[in-house]
């Protein structure tokens, strides 16, 4: 039993060095010595997938440009029975924007509707952007990226930060990527009816994702709050129109005498400017045509 638990202890340690290993290479640029490493370490400790090791390997593999490959892991690992993340997600929206990016106007799209591979894409999109909404901001650059931190929330902010800080760079390779993700991204959020109360494709955002983001991440960060979707104007209009109108029956209904008079201003001072415009006009018509016009 205790030499069990060492083995698992050694064995631990083994992996979280060798995988730091091949995160040092990927920074100094080998990149085939980094992928080497982490598919090694994915043959040999299989059932190691929680300490995501394989996206490692598809971040090493976007920075070498082996969609295919990228694609392979993707099928493997982008499983209902295996747990999400931004990496997992956003790279798999990238593989089905790339055909369609380069060639993609919105205006075109506009008239014409969408293709059926960019319907595709909008839809890996829309399962990206449910599962961490906070990634959009930092790749179109509408938010500043700075250092991860060491731990990550899945979904929060600190999650956004380290995926866009390694894979930004990929979406930029891409042509046009960039541009489909700005036209599409909120559209998809739209789609996600209430999304702090019940998701479509996942579980509903947690509510204490914001302040452990704080915990995790330096001080002089801005955290990005789960984008809330924006009300319609002509519901905050008639609400607020309606608040009005019952203020103002409240207020009459106990101060009748004082509403009166109030009335009565407002209406003197809103009519002032029609008053002044009949006394120009009076002046500048003839006063044969001013009496036909106060006639009729």
């Amino acid at each position: 039993s205790k030499a069990n638990s060492l083995h698992r202890r050694d064995i631990n340690i083994c992996v979280y060095a060798r995988r730091r290993v091949a995160m040092c290479l990927r920074k100094m640029g080998k990149l085939k010595e980094c992928i080497k490493i982490t598919r090694e370490l994915i043959k040999e400790f299989p059932l190691m997938s929680v300490l995501h090791i394989h996206e490692n390997l598809i971040e090493a593999l976007l920075a070498q440009k082996a969609y295919n490959e990228v694609q392979q892991l993707l099928t493997r690992y982008d499983d209902l029975t295996l747990p999400k993340s931004a990496v997992i997600c956003y790279s798999a929206a990238l593989l089905k924007i790339r055909p369609v990016s380069e060639k993609f106007f919105a205006d075109v799209t506009a008239k014409k509707g969408l293709t059926a591979l960019q319907f595709t894409a909008v839809e890996a999109l829309q399962r990206a952007v449910e599962f961490n909404p906070h990634v959009p901001q930092y790749l179109l650059e509408e938010k500043p990226i700075i250092l991860p931190p060491e731990h990550l929330l899945k979904r929060g902010d600190s999650e956004a930060i380290a995926y866009s800080f390694y894979h930004a760079a990929h979406w930029k390779e891409v042509p046009g990527s960039i541009k489909f993700l700005k036209c599409f991204w909120k559209e998809t959020f739209k789609l996600i009816p209430f999304p702090l109360e019940k998701g479509k494709l996942f579980h509903p955002y947690t509510s204490g994702t914001e302040e452990t983001d704080r915990e995790l991440l330096p001080a002089f960060h801005d955290v990005s709050v789960y984008p809330k979707k924006e009300l319609p104007f002509f519901l905050v209009f008639t609400a607020g129109l309606c608040l009005f109108t019952l203020s103002l029956a409240l207020l009459t209904h106990f101060y009748p005498i004082f509403m009166g008079e109030l009335a009565r201003i407002a209406l003197e001072y809103f009519a002032t400017p029609f008053a002044m415009i009949a006394e120009h006009l009076q002046a500048l018509l003839p006063q044969q045509i001013w009496n036909l016009l106060t006639r009729a």
